[in-house]
């Protein structure tokens, strides 16, 4: 099923008109600003809070064009990936890793683990030297390792391209790097000053990157129509003790107001900022309070949608079961502080619709019949081509 923030980006497509404090018609920048927190109780028992800083523009994401265009035409690649994540597949301790991700059910069900280590190697080879010559690296080759399962891609519903799901990871290290001077690194490299300055998320993202446990990962996924996403995102991990009953997800950002880019301050791009919520759990959950408002919306298609993008508040589908997807919108402001995006869990039914949630105009959520496990990638969300606008070019 469509993801609620697929159904945002198409909705601000489709839509004819919208009313809004600054009479202005929505508009999507290749740019996007991500801020998540997966509360997983059910596959890796921890809490993740992720900033993802994401573009399809080259002037956004300054990836050389050679480098793009072989990882395009490689074969059968999904993915490109730099993280200093401990473990990054199994066996790889304390080491940086360069991930090539091949999909190749043809070549996995071979069964033959010295074709399938020769062939995916020969593909990674092809790209790993103008990696390293990209970013600076000099990693070399450690293994072949095949993902015949991803179990919280299974749970989320996403399809894998990075990790899981009956791919090959081609693994090349280096030595280990702090997330402080990789961030650095990669940003000075990847990220122009227009975006640099402009604060944000990105502020956000360089004060997680100062954490000894923060991860910085970036990834490049080529798409079938001739664009690359590129994906900067650092990322934090706490264990889960005992059962989660509320949430306060500034507070594992580490910042008591979360702002959105002025780099977005030349018009109306309501869905180029996010927050997102993901809770999965074996028992069945609801909310059973927040902060913030809860914004207008209809059901389309089994989705809910906004119904007036200029207004902040949540949108949650569903609010209850074993899966609960939260997204807040900022509308037309231009931050959303702790107490807002603060929220309380308590037991429910599993599957069944529970009271639906009212805002103080007394628009209602109707909330789905059932979980929907089609949230998001580890990695951000893929940005509509063809309806983004580069705000470069719009500001020569």
């Amino acid at each position: 099923m469509r993801s609620v923030i697929t159904a945002l980006l198409i909705f601000a497509v489709l839509m004819g008109s919208i009313t809004s404090v600054h009479a202005q018609q929505p508009q999507l920048a290749t740019y996007r600003e991500t801020a998540q927190v997966l509360v997983d109780e059910k596959i890796q028992n921890q809490t993740t809070a992720f900033i993802t800083l994401s573009s399809t523009s080259p002037l956004e994401m300054r990836v050389p064009t050679t480098l793009d265009q072989k990882i395009a035409n490689a074969a059968n690649v999904t993915s490109v990936a730099i993280t200093n994540a401990n473990s990054c597949v199994l066996g790889v301790t304390d080491q940086m890793c360069v991930v090539i991700t091949i999909y190749s059910p043809s070549l996995i069900e071979s069964y033959n683990i010295t074709k399938i280590q020769t062939d995916s190697k020969a593909i990674g080879d092809t790209l790993i030297d103008d990696i390293n010559k990209a970013f600076l690296l000099d990693a070399s080759f450690n293994s072949a390792y095949v993902n015949p399962k991803g179990d919280l891609n299974k749970a989320l519903g996403t399809s894998g391209s990075l990790s899981g799901n009956r791919t090959i990871s081609v693994v090349y290290t280096a030595p280990q790097q702090k997330s402080s001077y990789m961030f650095d690194q990669l940003t000075s490299v990847l990220v122009p000053t227009q975006i640099r300055d402009a604060g944000g998320f990105y502020d956000v993202a360089k004060k997680m990157a100062d954490s000894t446990n923060s991860t910085v990962t970036f990834a490049i996924t080529p798409t079938t129509n001739g664009q690359s996403i590129y994906q900067l995102q650092v990322s934090k991990q706490s264990p889960i003790k005992g059962s989660v009953t509320s949430i306060r997800p500034l507070d594992l950002f580490g910042v008591s107001m979360l702002n959105r880019s002025s780099y977005f301050n030349g018009g109306f791009f309501p869905l180029n900022s996010l927050f997102e919520l993901s809770v999965i759990s074996n028992n069945s959950t609801t909310i059973t309070s927040h902060g913030g408002e809860i914004a207008p919306t209809t059901l389309r298609n089994g989705q809910q949608v906004p119904t007036n993008l200029s207004q902040p508040g949540w949108i949650f589908d569903p609010s209850s079961g074993q899966q609960i997807t939260g997204i807040y919108l900022f509308g037309t402001t231009t931050s959303v502080t702790a107490d807002d995006l603060a929220l309380t869990l308590g037991s429910g039914n599993t599957g069944q619709t529970t009271q639906p949630l009212t805002n103080s105009s007394g628009t209602t959520i109707t909330n789905s019949s059932g979980p929907d496990y089609s949230i998001y990638a580890l990695i951000g969300i893929v940005i509509a081509g063809g309806a983004a606008v580069y705000l470069f070019m719009k500001r020569r």
